[in-house]
């Protein structure tokens, strides 16, 4: 193609992430032109308001409020949608990809809900779909399983993929303090949305691991196929006990693969990690990813996973791939095409094949035979206590009681807890929290 081939831009959405692809891709154009010999235009931005200030200026002629009016225009070839939502972002990212452009998005939610649709779409068309900035925010992940290691099985990928519970977590170690106060604070700093269940109930984060399960495994798991739990029930006193038995505690997503029987198993929860591993000491508002491929080993990733920056550089990321791919035509390069890992027959894994070991804390009433009737319950379910904290509740008459596990697996478990809710002993819902046992 033409050395002096003009590529127009047109980014569906202009808040914080789309303001940083504008405000850095201006700054920086000069360059990458020269690197990727072209010329790239930002043609034009959506708003929802168009009288709207911005910290970030930009032409009036460059703004509409129609994105459609973006994703159809025949003469802007690549499309980024940064709108964040699940409907208006589909329509967009569908009549993009129907028009054959290549459409860049930051949106793990709309791809965990309708990535297959999306990618049937794109090949049926000959559009193209880049994600890279829907996941993990700066850290390349998404390039790492689809090019460096694109030679390997992925028998586990772990990590924090959420920076807001990592520094809640982080906080409420550092400091002593319970969520609440933590919770607030990370609001006031501009760390939490002002509804925060989407991050600290653990769907952000299980979003992302659909994206990473599909990448590596070639199979779509939603939300509801996993084990999805957050952070808010958990207290300083864990911390303690968990310092005791020598861990630290993080929200991770794990994306486990059993190539043996074919089972894949992907969840989201509070973890102990032993305090030597390395993702155990990643603090505050960073990412960090273990993928462990049969070939390579073990990698690790760390970086910011949010914020406007750290999101724009992937952003753009995938416009200087794309740029590349249309300069040089699809057959010159395979980051556009839309490739299908190969599922291999694999399923999901039932729940007596996600197996762990366990941190169990109970309330109970303070009186003589309660840790022997906790004791057989487990015992008639096949879990077996490896030990026992026990101190004083914060409600009188009543003891903490934390036990660890050895190997059990999530049936054993679940059919554990529906028992031990059932005695009239237990105080509280019981805590139930994992135990990461990967090594460094």
């Amino acid at each position: 193609m033409s050395e002096s081939l003009t590529l127009n831009i047109g980014l569906c959405g202009f808040g914080t992430v789309g303001q940083g692809v504008w405000k850095h891709l201006s700054a920086n154009r000069a360059e990458l032109e020269s690197r990727l010999g072209v010329t790239l235009n930002l043609a034009r931005a959506s708003v929802r308001d168009l009288k709207k200030k911005r910290p970030v200026k930009l032409p009036a002629r460059a703004l509409t409020d129609d994105p459609l009016a973006i994703a159809n225009d025949p003469s802007i070839q690549i499309v980024c949608e940064l709108m964040g939502g699940t409907t208006l972002a589909r329509e967009v990212t569908l009549a993009a990809l129907r028009h054959g452009k290549v459409v860049i998005s930051a949106n793990k939610a709309l791809i965990c809900e309708h990535g297959a649709e999306i990618m049937a779409t794109a090949q049926k068309h000959g559009g193209h779909f880049f994600f890279e900035a829907s996941v993990a925010g700066g850290i390349p992940i998404i390039k790492a399983l689809r090019e460096g290691l694109v030679a390997n099985r992925f028998p586990r990928i772990y990590g924090i993929l959420n920076g807001t519970c990592n520094y809640i977590l982080t906080q409420m170690e550092e400091q002593d303090a319970p969520y609440l106060s933590v919770l607030a604070e990370a609001k006031r700093l501009g760390y939490a949305e002002a509804d925060e269940a989407l991050d600290v109930d653990g769907w952000d984060t299980a979003h992302k691991a659909s994206v990473l399960a599909w990448l590596a495994h070639g199979l779509w798991v939603k939300t509801d196929q996993m084990i999805v739990e957050g952070i808010s029930r958990i207290t300083p006193a864990d911390f303690k006990n968990a310092a005791t038995l020598g861990f630290g505690i993080k929200l991770l997503a794990i994306i486990t693969r059993d190539f043996a029987k074919n089972e894949l198993s992907v969840r989201v929860h509070p973890t102990l990690l032993p305090e030597g591993n390395v993702i155990a000491n990643v603090s505050g508002v960073f990412n960090a990813i273990s993928v462990t491929g049969d070939i390579v080993g073990t990698t690790l990733y760390s970086g910011r996973g949010a914020g406007q920056d750290a999101t724009a550089s992937a952003v753009i990321s995938d416009i200087a791939d794309a740029a590349a791919l249309l300069r040089h035509g699809k057959g010159a390069h395979l980051l556009g095409e839309v490739r299908t890992p190969p599922r291999n027959g694999c399923k999901l894994a039932p729940p007596e094949s996600i197996r762990s070991r366990y941190y169990l804390r109970l309330t109970v009433k303070d009186q003589p035979g309660v840790l022997a009737r906790v004791a057989s319950v487990m015992a008639k379910h096949n879990v077996s206590i490896a030990s026992v904290i026990q101190s004083p509740a914060d409600v009188a008459g009543a003891a903490s009681l934390v036990l660890t596990t050895h190997d059990s697996n999530e049936r054993s478990m679940n059919k554990t807890l529906k028992q031990l809710r059932a005695l009239g002993a237990v105080l509280d819902e019981p805590l139930l929290l994992r135990i990461g046992d990967f090594e460094p």
